[in-house]
């Protein structure tokens, strides 16, 4: 049988209604490949599979959905990894629920090099954007992939700043994946698809629906070695992930923030559950044994004479970060980093829209 035959029979499988991952295991594990699952009778098939079930696999008509397949797969830098595929994400195969197929653009050896998940809320504050990146940049430079799943906020400031390293990037998506979503994320889906690689479980055309993201969450923390939550608030998406990798036996990292901000709570709340509080990229670096590299980590050493500076330009009023800019002639990064130092010592708070307040004196 050819390549493409037996492919053609793997998309069979997945492409099938009512036959899920569970079942499609099941299958697998009493009869073999796809081609021979297909051999078999309605009446052996039931031996597995109820009646109904058992005729639906054989009477189906996949054919467009698997033409359509085979065509994106014939496209340069796409690809369709099956369970059977060397290539397939080793770490994938430890966990509870592996997809019996992975759709793929762009460089494949990353989703078996050593990879962390860096994920947070769609409606980030600026500084916890800065945070994402600055953290993504040196797991990058370090050597690590991030995997995220190229939402709004947190997931793209993660994939930016990965993509500045030689780790590079994994975007995750809940989508058929010749679909982005958001549209808005088009362009940073198209360098990825370059510099990284963009994976999907689900079939050409598959829409944006609310029950597949969940789906999506358990292939980002299981492709990683641990997850890092940068801002989440108390019911957020990110806790999910968070959950899912410590059942998968990942690491769980944590960034905290002020007591006073919504988006602070999720973290806090994982970090009370035994997640490792993190305020510096040495610290997961060190988890994990990978090695800082020679380029500085993010946050810097604290300059007490830049807190004291900079807690003068804020002054006792709530300020945003133009302001800020515009006041101390620092970059909007440099303030960033100053601030995040400031907030864990409790001189400053975080406040809706991007702005922020001095505490005391």
């Amino acid at each position: 049988m050819s390549e493409q035959s037996e492919l053609a029979a793997w998309l069979r499988l997945t492409l099938t209604p009512g036959i899920g991952g569970e079942t499609q295991r099941k299958l697998l594990k009493a009869f073999g490949p796809p081609p021979s699952i297909f051999s078999t009778s309605a009446a052996g098939l039931a031996r597995v599979l109820p009646p109904g079930d058992a005729e639906r696999l054989l009477s189906h008509d996949a054919a467009a959905g698997i033409d359509a397949a085979l065509a994106w797969a014939r496209q340069a830098g796409n690809r369709i990894l099956t369970l059977a595929d060397a290539e397939y994400p080793q770490r994938l195969l430890d966990t509870a629920d592996p997809p019996t197929v992975l759709y793929a653009k762009g460089r494949l050896e990353l989703l078996n090099q050593p990879s962390l998940a860096v994920v947070g809320s769609r409606n980030a504050t600026p500084q916890g954007a800065a945070n994402a990146e600055a953290f993504a940049a040196a797991l990058a430079d370090a050597g690590l992939s991030v995997v995220s799943g190229l939402a709004l906020g947190i997931d793209a400031a993660a994939h930016r700043g990965a993509l500045r390293g030689p780790g590079s990037t994994i975007a995750v998506i809940g989508t058929g994946i010749d679909r982005v979503y958001p549209a808005r994320n088009r362009d940073l889906a198209r360098e990825i698809a370059e510099r990284g690689v963009v994976v999907s479980e689900f079939p050409l055309g598959t829409p944006a629906l609310k029950e597949n993201f969940p789906r999506r969450n358990r292939l980002i923390a299981g492709l990683a070695l641990g997850c890092l939550v940068v801002e989440a608030a108390e019911r957020s998406g990110s806790l999910i992930t968070a959950r899912l990798a410590g059942e998968q036996g990942r690491d769980v990292f944590a960034i905290p923030g002020s007591i006073h901000s919504p988006l602070s709570k999720g973290c806090h709340k994982l970090i009370k559950q035994g997640a490792k509080l993190v305020d510096d990229v040495r610290d997961i670096l060190e988890e994990t044994g990978f090695a800082v590299s020679g380029r500085p980590t993010f946050p810097p050493a604290r300059d007490d004479g830049a807190d004291a500076a900079l807690l003068a330009h804020l002054g006792h009023d709530a300020c945003d970060i133009d302001t800020l800019c515009a006041r101390s002639g620092l970059t909007a990064e440099k303030l960033y980093a100053i601030l995040l130092q400031l907030e864990l010592d409790g001189r400053i708070a975080s406040l809706p829209g991007g702005r922020f307040q001095r505490i005391g004196p």
